[in-house]
């Protein structure tokens, strides 16, 4: 049953965005009973759900509604860039873990841009390496621009109160800073860097002064916090530092060290955290928004290389920054041509697709990441999709 303050919400992104009674009732139920599980907050004027989706009342959310929801656009909606591959942090877990080349200069990344943005991309994730060390971070704002939602994604090293300020200046619209402990010593061992806890929470109280960003902090969840039952505690300290969201995962079998079932997330778990998510968004206050849950069959399922694309920092197109394979360089051929070749190969459907096909992935991996296309394509052959998530069964059923 949706509550008053459920129907609060909902009727402020039907304000925002009439042309969405357009769309299926049955799509318009869903989200209704998506929406409702979220308290809209205003940030410098833009209404947000959470970081995934664009601000209700922002032209990018607009273009959400009439490309996709309404004219079915058969092009993807996000994307995330690999804007350097630099990074003075080293997570065991990081899905960008051995990837090398040549890197992407900053015309090559502008014009990527300009060509998902051509595609029907409404939100772009600026991500690396770190991407504050990539001096045009700005300008790559700034080309963004304000019909499709900018998020950057960083650990903090680099910051200045002046970058913040040029940042919000450009239009940037989301940042989430990473922190993946509430003890100091925790955070920094898994980082492998020494003082990576005090460089987030100044990058953090930075962003929040600069005011009109939204902030969140990106937290990957480790086995060991799950099973102490952990994550409950690391939330209530993450609300005292009056962010406007918690952005929760966990690690993912990408890389080498975690090519192992005892490190994946449980059913159980995962249930467990977003009944967690569940308890906390009806308290208001800080969003806690767990990637599972936009990902879970109820929702909108995996969309890794059919709504989702990722371009790494030299150039190579995967279907989304956890898998490591590509399916062509941006340097050689179109990313229109790429994108349209690999959501050949990626329906979509309710399970995240590394978690479930890791150990195909592991077996055609030969020590070079992202896996070649060729090799790519003979995963795809190994591969068998699931159903398709609640969204897409609903938004595409004739």
């Amino acid at each position: 049953m949706i509550t008053a303050a459920g129907k609060l919400r909902v009727a402020k992104a039907i304000v925002s965005n009439p042309a969405m009674i357009k769309a299926k009732p049955s799509v318009n139920w869903f989200f209704c009973q998506y929406l409702r599980k979220f308290t809209v907050i205003d940030v410098g004027g833009h209404l947000v759900i959470h970081s995934h989706l664009p601000p209700l009342n922002s032209v990018a959310y607009k273009r959400f509604i009439s490309e996709h929801l309404l004219a079915k656009s058969a092009g993807p909606s996000h994307a995330q860039i690999g804007i350097t591959n630099a990074c003075p942090q080293h997570c065991e877990y990081c899905y960008n873990k051995g990837r090398a080349g040549d890197l992407m200069d900053s015309e090559t990344i502008l014009g990527v841009v300009r060509d998902l943005k051509r595609m029907g991309i409404f939100w772009i994730g600026l991500t690396g390496g770190e991407p504050l060390l990539n001096k045009d971070l700005v300008n790559i704002v700034e080309t963004i621009g304000d019909d499709c939602a900018s998020k950057l994604f960083t650990t903090g090293c680099g910051l200045t109160k002046e970058l913040a300020a040029d940042l919000k200046q450009a239009g940037l619209t989301y940042v989430t800073v990473s922190l993946d402990h509430w003890e100091a010593e925790k955070h920094d061992t898994v980082r492998k860097y020494k003082g990576a806890f005090r460089t987030a929470l100044r990058a953090i109280e930075t962003f929040l002064g600069s005011g009109g960003i939204h902030v969140s902090v990106s937290a990957v969840l480790s086995k060991e916090m799950l099973k102490l039952d952990a994550v409950e505690e690391f939330l209530r300290f993450l609300k005292g530092l009056e962010i406007h969201e918690a952005w929760l995962s966990e690690t993912k079998p990408s890389v080498q060290a975690y090519w192992n079932k005892n490190l994946l997330v449980t059913e159980q778990e995962r249930q467990s955290l977003i009944a967690l998510q569940d308890r906390y968004n009806e308290q208001g206050g800080m969003t806690v928004n767990y990637l599972s849950h936009f990902e879970d069959a109820k929702h909108f399922g995996c969309t890794a290389g059919h709504k989702m694309v990722y371009v790494d920092a030299f150039g190579e197109v995967s279907p989304c920054v956890f898998i490591p394979m590509s399916f062509g360089n941006v340097r050689a051929r179109s990313i229109r041509e790429i994108v349209g070749d690999m959501r050949e190969h990626f329906p979509s459907e309710s399970e995240c697709f590394i978690n479930r096909n890791y150990e195909i992935v592991q077996k055609h991996f030969e020590g070079t990441s992202p896996i070649e296309k060729e090799a790519s394509l003979k995963i795809m052959e190994e591969v068998e999709f699931g159903p398709l998530a609640r969204f897409f069964a609903l938004q595409y059923k004739q």
